[in-house]
């Protein structure tokens, strides 16, 4: 549930680099990657609508070339697709050259595929024109990419046969806590330790926490604009900047706390929302909430260590797969109740656990994360992952700090389970219009005085809805 890859979306950035590598990988394996002179891809739906403010256009370019977005250098992208501009020419994987024209050949087009969203359509025809391959993909959420048919995809690592702990709903795993007598973390650490040695499995989460930390440090010193064009001057330097300077007072305000929970959200996102080097937890549009409320539990709760950080982060993982496999983490197929909802009840969760929270209370700390998120659409303003992004962030993780601290007040009985909640949210995202589900059509995307114009200097071209 956790990656390391570059802004602003793992949807819509993330998840059309990984299917263009795969589209240019699959090419080279058959044995066309030589005889390829020409490659188009088309955007559809929600990429569509978006694609320009949320990167697709690039990303797409970036994965033809080779380049994957755990490693691809965030400060290089500009100049590589100006090259590609000026010189009409790709390389893709880094090595074949192909008449390219990102204006002409990367495409967004209004109108959805039928199967999700999130679709993108990939070709390749050789010098004269005849179509070699052809592939539909699409990006899911989280940066998972899926080929068509959707329903032929494998579950999600950690969910199903093969492991000592399968489960996909949270009734299920609450079973295998019972059964087991082991906390969340535990059971989920059981299940990662039959894949791959403890060691591996700590080293693996204190790799994805280094990552947040760079992410909250890097966001703390850059100061500036956002790019894209709304003009949105970021906040975490001169904030972390106040708040260390009220740290020496006398008096120290009673909620300083939960400025530090924001301060590092709006750190990250300001970083998400520049392109720069984040995690998807579950997604990039809220990947502010796991690392602020992380760093919350490690500056303020004492007895915070690297061993707490992996509990909660197995924990908030759990909990993610339960999400991702019964509900969704996709602002375009249910809005953002499904990306900063989800992402709060991961932390939620993960508070729960490393505060000695049983089973039942890290399950009902993730409800009602959930459940107060529901409903939340996702309209960014003119495109772009800032405008209500950056701030929803900060508040969705002080929402997870307050579900895990009320859950820690019961006794983990309650009336709406976690599985009823992401069931409610699914339905919830299927009656809502689709304005509201990261199209930039409706909502403060539309009533924000100047967010007609789209923002963003994208590389493709819009086409309109058929």
């Amino acid at each position: 549930m956790f990656s390391i890859g570059i802004g602003p979306s793992s949807s819509h950035t993330v998840g059309p680099m990984r299917a263009a590598l795969a589209f240019a990988t699959d090419l080279a394996a058959r044995g066309l990657l030589e005889r390829t002179a020409a490659v188009t891809v088309d955007l559809h739906g929600s990429l569509g609508a978006t694609g320009r403010g949320h990167g697709s256009d690039r990303a797409v370019v970036l994965g033809l070339a080779g380049e994957r977005p755990e490693s691809v250098d965030p400060d290089g992208v500009p100049a590589f697709l100006e090259r590609v501009r000026a010189g009409g020419e790709l390389r893709l994987l880094g090595r074949h050259p192909v008449r390219f024209d990102p204006g002409a050949d990367v495409r967004l087009i209004a109108r959805a595929l039928p199967a999700h969203p999130n679709g993108m359509v990939f070709t390749a025809r050789d010098a004269g024109g005849a179509l070699l391959a052809e592939r539909t993909a699409y990006s899911v959420g989280g940066g998972f990419v899926r080929e068509h048919p959707l329903d032929a995809a494998a579950p999600v690592v950690g969910t199903g046969a093969g492991l000592p702990f399968g489960f996909r709903t949270g009734a299920e795993l609450l079973a295998h806590c019972r059964e087991q007598r082991l906390g969340v973390a535990d059971l989920v650490r059981r299940n990662e330790e039959s894949l791959r040695p403890a060691a591996e499995v700590d080293a693996g989460l204190l790799r994805i926490f280094g990552a947040m930390a760079a992410c909250v440090e890097h966001g703390l010193v850059t100061g500036g604009v956002l790019p894209g064009g709304l003009g949105v001057r970021r906040r975490a330097p001169r904030l972390h900047a106040q708040l260390l300077a009220e740290e020496g007072r006398a008096h120290r305000d009673a909620l300083q706390a939960m400025d530090w929970v924001s301060l590092f959200a709006l750190a990250v996102n300001e970083e998400n929302a520049a392109g720069g080097r984040v995690v998807t937890a579950p997604t990039n549009g809220a990947a502010g909430i796991v690392p602020a409320v992380l760093h919350f539990h490690r500056r303020f709760v004492p007895g915070a260590d690297d061993a707490a950080t992996v509990r909660f982060l197995l924990a908030a993982g759990g909990i993610g797969i339960v999400l991702k496999e019964t509900g969704s983490i996709s602002g375009a197929e249910v809005g953002c109740q499904g990306e900063v909802g989800s992402a709060s009840a991961m932390a939620a969760a993960g508070l729960a656990e490393v505060l000695g929270g049983t089973p039942e209370q890290v399950e009902n700390a993730a409800e009602i994360a959930v459940e107060h998120h529901l409903g939340l659409t996702c309209d960014p303003v003119g495109g772009l992952v800032q405008i209500p992004c950056i701030e929803r962030n900060a508040v969705g993780a002080t929402t997870a700090i307050h579900a895990a601290r009320t859950a820690m007040r019961g006794d983990g009985t309650h009336v709406v389970s976690l599985d009823t909640a992401i069931a409610t949210m699914r339905q919830t995202g299927a009656h809502m219009r689709a304005e509201y589900k990261e199209t930039s059509l409706g909502g403060l995307a539309l009533t924000v005085v100047g967010a007609g114009a789209r923002a963003g200097t994208g590389v493709g071209v819009n086409v309109p809805e058929c």
